[in-house]
């Protein structure tokens, strides 16, 4: 049972996550030891396991896919996400610096961590890591779309978000920043339960989820090393984005008017990055609230190592 708590609380860290533009669920998975177990579970989803739901063998279906185990992460990604959504909507609007702070301090001990599983580092592996920082910065730089309400455009939304939402370093959320959907998706959405925008959100996720995760069980047992290391770009490319000192540039016209969304919100286009100029309170909580993020790493590494070594 025990076992199952900290399952459903590294669920929890997933979800949380993943309602961040700029953090990665699957950074949790991989720095609390999941990520590999999470990655093959997904992938058991196939004709074998079709086969033996529908010949009623449920207990050898629970098994090939260990339903236990995911049931228990995904739970918690679940009750995260739903109970998040009003909370981060919260404090974005009115504390936005500190919550990246907080974050840029988790994602920046996650680097260490992570690159640290690498076995054996080559020419080869630390060119896959300079490879996952260089995507990962380019992603910060794009320019994000619009919001579409499309079946199609969301379930194409939902499928590379889940997938970006499973890689380390490589944020689902922020995809859906990019893709314009966001908002509509992670906010609305979510607190409003318009099931005409999640249904194909989730089905598209699924879907990709599922196909992505074979292609990515594949690589990470072939090339563990250089996966392990493109990941960790990936993580270190995406402070990039979580840097917390930034201004919001907008969508602006032809003429430099501001473009505005139905509710009167400007469109954020990227960000505009920069150092504080003096030392104040604010700094200050800032500076402690990314040595929080640190330390949050550091204690979430120690319990997951104890629980791996058992009594």
């Amino acid at each position: 049972m025990k076992s199952y708590i900290f399952l459903f609380l590294k669920g929890l860290g997933m979800g949380a996550a993943n309602v961040i533009p700029g953090v990665s669920g699957g950074t949790i998975a991989l720095i609390t030891g999941i990520f590999e177990k999470l990655i093959h579970s997904i992938k058991a989803f196939d004709l074998v396991a079709l086969k033996l739901i529908f010949n009623g063998r449920f207990l050898a279906f629970s098994r090939k896919v260990n339903l236990d185990f995911l049931v228990a992460v995904f739970l918690g990604i679940g009750v995260s996400i739903v109970s998040l959504a009003r909370i981060l909507g919260y404090l974005f609007a009115y504390y936005p610096l500190y919550v990246w702070a907080y974050f840029f301090g988790l994602i920046l001990a996650s680097v260490f961590y992570v690159s640290r599983t690498v076995k054996r580092w080559n020419i080869a592996v630390v060119l896959f890591f300079l490879a996952g920082s260089l995507v990962a910065i380019g992603v910060s730089f794009l320019a994000p779309a619009t919001p579409n309400e499309n079946f199609f455009y969301l379930f194409v939304s939902g499928i590379v978000a889940l997938c970006s939402m499973i890689l380390p370093g490589l944020s689902g959320s922020y995809v859906l920043v990019l893709m314009g959907e966001y908002e509509l998706v992670m906010i609305q959405a979510v607190n409003e339960f318009r099931l005409d925008i999640l249904l194909p959100v989730i089905l598209g996720g699924v879907f990709g989820l599922i196909a992505f995760a074979h292609l990515l069980s594949w690589v990470f047992k072939h090339f563990r090393d250089q996966t392990i290391a493109l990941l960790g770009g990936f993580i270190l490319g995406s402070l990039a984005t979580i840097w917390p000192w930034k201004a919001e540039v907008y969508v602006t016209d032809s003429l430099g008017n501001i473009i505005r969304k139905s509710g009167g919100e400007p469109i954020v286009q990227g960000y505009h990055w920069f150092f504080p100029d003096s030392l104040n309170i604010t700094v200050i909580v800032s500076v402690i609230l990314i040595a929080t993020g640190v330390l949050t790493i550091i204690l979430t590494e120690g319990l997951a190592n104890k629980q791996n070594k058992g009594p």
